[in-house]
């Protein structure tokens, strides 16, 4: 039977169907995009900046006292001598300068980086220091146990830590913000970065014996 011999009522009632499904489709359609429209955007956060701060400060902290042992020989460090003999022994020339940049690199790169000042240099050069430690290191294991302390696990860490500063930039709560390197922190942490690499692969192979 086709649809123009089908009797009136019938013929309206699918009309009635069909319009009330096109409605609620209307409505189903116009709800979501209401829902949508009140979610909050994907935005940064204070939760974010509060997190790379967290992030600035441990990092920092620990490269400023272990600045502060090198260079001043406070807090158990091993001062200036002691770090440059340490570096012969791993086979080191220059041991005396090294250790002087060394420990001047962990105090600036640490202070810059607490206080969120030009901060992917700062990260950068701290990661080159890393990047040293964990090449000296590598031979002798990952893992820090009590038969092999000198494990570069935690050199990993906060080789980690530096890298991802290096993109994510410092937060808000820096002096760095509103600065070039604060608004484009892929532009200037892949700069640093490779700045940091070089530094630190070119001091590894023609400053060891």
């Amino acid at each position: 039977m086709s649809r123009s011999d089908q009797p009136a009522g019938i013929v309206s009632l699918e009309a009635a169907n069909t319009e009330r499904i096109s409605t609620d489709a209307v409505r189903a359609a116009l709800a979501e995009d209401d829902r949508a429209k009140r979610r909050p955007p994907l935005t940064w956060t204070g939760g974010l900046d509060l997190g790379l701060l967290i992030i600035r400060l441990t990092l920092g902290g620990v490269f400023l006292v272990h600045g502060i042992g090198i260079v001043f020989g406070r807090l158990n460090g091993p001062g200036i001598e002691g770090f440059a003999r340490g570096l012969s022994g791993l086979g080191y020339r220059e041991t005396n300068l090294l250790a002087w940049v060394t420990g001047v690199t962990e105090l600036a790169g640490a202070v810059l980086l607490i206080f969120g000042l030009f901060t992917p240099l700062a990260a950068a050069a701290l990661l080159g220091i890393v990047i040293n430690s964990i090449l000296v290191k590598y031979s002798v294991g990952f893992f820090v146990q009590p038969d092999n302390p000198s494990g570069y696990e935690l050199d990993v860490l906060l080789g980690g830590m530096a890298a991802g500063l290096l993109f994510a930039g410092p937060g808000r709560i820096a002096l760095d913000k509103g600065t070039t390197w604060f608004r484009r922190p892929l532009l200037s942490g892949t700069v640093c970065l490779v700045l940091g690499v070089v530094a630190a692969v070119l001091i590894y192979l023609f400053l060891r014996r």
